[in-house]
This record gives structure tokens, C-alpha cells and sequence, in this order.
């Protein structure tokens, strides 16, 4: 099982392979846009699986995501899912994986449930396989829920309930997959209520989640 412990010493950006590296510096030179409308921008939900909620001490196990596009349109083949815990897993092969993660993103607005979670995982496996310090623009949609759907539910809950009251139930134990494709399934729900709302920009939904974030975070 791929630790993350193990490799907090190693900044692995000196010592890629050529391709990685080249790769890595194209996905640098993006830009990042973010004045476009909803239906011109792809968004991207992301989920990890990790063996604990402790991201000094636990293994980041896998990501999963999802491309949001058109105005909400979840594509087929616009997914990607990462394996970080099986046992043929080597060096090369995780920074391969890792580099094909933000190939797959590109600089899309990232879409989460609780960020400071995800993200802070998502950061520590880049920065120390990659030495690239990983800071997206994200959209949390724990905090961004009970803000846009005021009638509903008002405060922080977990994403079970939220499913619940759109009633997208999903029976028994959820795989990542399934789980980034109904976090899917709620942004489009949020997409709505944001045009609705006259937040009708990929820039202006993130400086939402922002807003929302640290008010309720500090009141």
C-alpha cells in the first residue's frame, strides 16, 4: 500500500522521467479560466479514498473524477479513477498516476465535498511526489449546499443527507466512483440554483464557495 509517510522527504520533481517532466511543465503553463459562463466551462468532481481522516498520519488510497461540462453534462469517458493501494504499485507508476490526475483536470475549477479533506490529501501526494504546490480553485459544495438551497436545510450536514432530500439514495455501501458521480449529480442540482441566483460565472461560484466558507467557518 502506497504510504504517504514514507515519502515526505522526497520531492520527486528532480528526478522524474523526462516525459513526466515535460508533461508536468505543459500542465504548469495552463491558464486558468475562470470569467467563463457555466455552459462554457468544465468543471471536475473530485473524491479520495483514504484509510483515516488524519491527513498527517493516513494513506491516501485513490482518486476519483468526474468532468462537469456544458452547463452541467457529465460525459461518459470524461472520468478518471486512480489506484494507490495495490500491491504492484511502484514509484514510477504513482507519479505517472499522479501526473495523469492533473492532465485529466487540467486547471478546471475542482468540485468537492468538504475541501479542507480532499484537498489537503490531494496537496501532500503532489507536492511530495511532484514539488508542485497544488492550490485549485475549488467549489466545496458542503458549504455551498446550504447557502444555495436555504429552504432545504440551512446548516453543515453530511453528504448522506443531502442525497436524501434530492433524493438520490444510493442502497448499501457506495464504491468511489459511484460516490464522485452522485457528488456530480448534486452540482448540476447547484449549477441551476447558481444561474438562477445570477452566479453565473465559474470565477464568481468559486469566490461563493470562498464567502461561504469563511463566514459560516467564523460566525
Amino acid at each position: 500500500m502506497f504510504s504517504l509517510k514514507k515519502l515526505l522527504s522526497r520531492h520527486a520533481s528532480t528526478n522524474l522521467p523526462a516525459d513526466l517532466q515535460q508533461a508536468l511543465a505543459a500542465w504548469q503553463a495552463m491558464p486558468e479560466a475562470l470569467d467563463a459562463g457555466h455552459f462554457h466551462t468544465r468543471y471536475v468532481v473530485v473524491d479520495i479514498t483514504s484509510s483515516g481522516f488524519k491527513m498527517d498520519e493516513d494513506d491516501l488510497l485513490g482518486i476519483t473524477a468526474v468532468g462537469v461540462a456544458q452547463g452541467g453534462c457529465v460525459q461518459p469517458g470524461d472520468a478518471i479513477a486512480l489506484d494507490f493501494a495495490g500491491p504492484a504499485m511502484t514509484d514510477e507508476l504513482l507519479d505517472r498516476q499522479l501526473v495523469a490526475f492533473l492532465q485529466f483536470i487540467g486547471k478546471a475549477p475542482l468540485v468537492t465535498y468538504h475541501t479542507p479533506f480532499v484537498g489537503s490529501f490531494l496537496q501532500r501526494a503532489i507536492k511530495d511526489r511532484l514539488g508542485i504546490d497544488f492550490q485549485p480553485a475549488y467549489i466545496d459544495l458542503a458549504w455551498l449546499l446550504p447557502s444555495m438551497f436555504e429552504e432545504k436545510d440551512h446548516t453543515l450536514r453530511p453528504l448522506d443527507h443531502w442525497l436524501e432530500l434530492f433524493g438520490m439514495e444510493s442502497e448499501g455501501r457506495r464504491d468511489a466512483m459511484t460516490n464522485t458521480l452522485l457528488l456530480a449529480r448534486l452540482f448540476q442540482r447547484l449549477l441551476v440554483r447558481a444561474n438562477a441566483k445570477e452566479i453565473d460565472t465559474a470565477g464568481r461560484l468559486v469566490e461563493e464557495s470562498r464567502a461561504c466558507s469563511f463566514l459560516r467557518r467564523t460566525h
